[in-house]
């Protein structure tokens, strides 16, 4: 039998080396053994396909519009990143027109459907992403190694770490590392100004996303500071690794990581973070401490952040839509 077209339109291939990209690649991938799969950074009329998944509302707008323009009958899925839900579906028309068009939408975490009107939550799905499990790696005690895993850019506010390593003293044995290429020049400057002066502040700049897992297995803490998250691949490659996140309460945080979680700070606030970092340290090594109460709380999350879960999940979408639209 002919195996279903699959488009996968992402705003960012494999030179981004960002969130868009990996979750296309390996979406791909899942689908390959069900359907003939093709990643584009466009959908333009002419290309045939029984399916198109669109990831980000605004960006892929011209595909989404045009693949309903050309194929009435063709469903399309939407799938919304933080910058869609928590600011352009607000106010940007053509990622609203994606809503409309959208044969189903799917968010990548459980607070995602909150931000949509009821009619739109009718056609929305949580599609967890994923990661391989590692197994956790012996850490030193002789200090608490954060580390900070995401490209500067604003809507990642690195800017509350740069003010946590200056409120942070040398003697307290709390090193921060931060991973990420600055897409803002400014940001940059920032973060080696910060490094020139506080030595326990270290940027490694962007890095191979197997160095960047690697990192975060060594460390005893993933700190996630941004102001806008769709369901952020760090916070469940930490959890998959054995490491504990402390993180900015924003919802795309608080939809992986629940509602009840312990690790989180206000958002833009660098002396809560510095708090947590602080209690973290002093009870380092302890069984009823914070470092221990927060990795108890990410392993009872583990199971959401499967493999075989996301798979699962992504091909019911898919099979649905298919099965309605034939």
């Amino acid at each position: 039998m002919r195996r279903p077209k699959v488009c996968i339109v992402t705003p960012a291939l494999a030179d981004a080396n960002n969130g868009n990209w990996r979750t296309a690649k390996r979406w791909a991938s899942m689908l390959a053994d069900r359907y003939a799969v093709r990643l584009a950074k466009n959908w333009l009329p002419g290309d045939d396909g029984d399916l198109l998944i669109a990831l980000h509302a605004r960006r892929s707008a011209d595909s989404v519009a045009a693949w309903s323009a050309s194929c009435h009958n063709c469903p399309v899925i939407v799938v919304l990143t933080g910058t869609d839900l928590y600011r352009d579906i607000r106010t940007d028309p053509s990622a609203q027109l994606s809503l409309t068009l959208a044969t189903r939408l799917i968010v990548l975490q459980a607070a995602g459907p909150r931000e949509l009107s009821p009619a739109l939550q009718t056609k929305c799905r949580v599609v967890y992403q994923s990661a391989r499990a590692r197994p956790p790696v012996g850490k030193t005690r002789r200090r608490l190694r954060a580390v900070v895993v995401g490209h500067l850019r604003e809507e990642k506010s690195p800017q509350t770490i740069f003010e946590a390593a200056r409120l942070l003293a040398p003697a307290e044995g709390i090193v921060l590392d931060h991973y990420g290429a600055a897409l803002d020049p400014n940001l940059g400057e920032q973060a080696r100004a910060t490094a020139a002066t506080c030595p326990h502040y270290r940027w490694h700049g962007g890095v191979a996303h197997s160095d960047a897992r690697h990192a975060m297995q060594r460390a005893h803490v993933l700190v996630h500071c941004s102001r806008m998250e769709g369901g952020a691949h760090v916070i469940l490659e930490a959890v998959r690794g054995g490491t504990p996140v402390i993180a900015s309460r924003i919802p795309g945080n608080i939809g992986m990581l629940g509602d009840d979680y312990d690790g989180y700070f206000e958002t833009g606030d660098a002396g809560a973070l510095v708090a947590l970092l602080r209690r973290a340290r002093q009870e380092q090594g302890g069984t009823d401490g914070l470092l221990a109460k927060l990795q108890v709380q990410c392993a009872a999350r583990d199971a959401l952040f499967t493999p075989e879960a996301e798979k699962a999940a992504l091909l019911a979408v898919i099979e649905d839509v298919l099965k309605t639209h034939r």
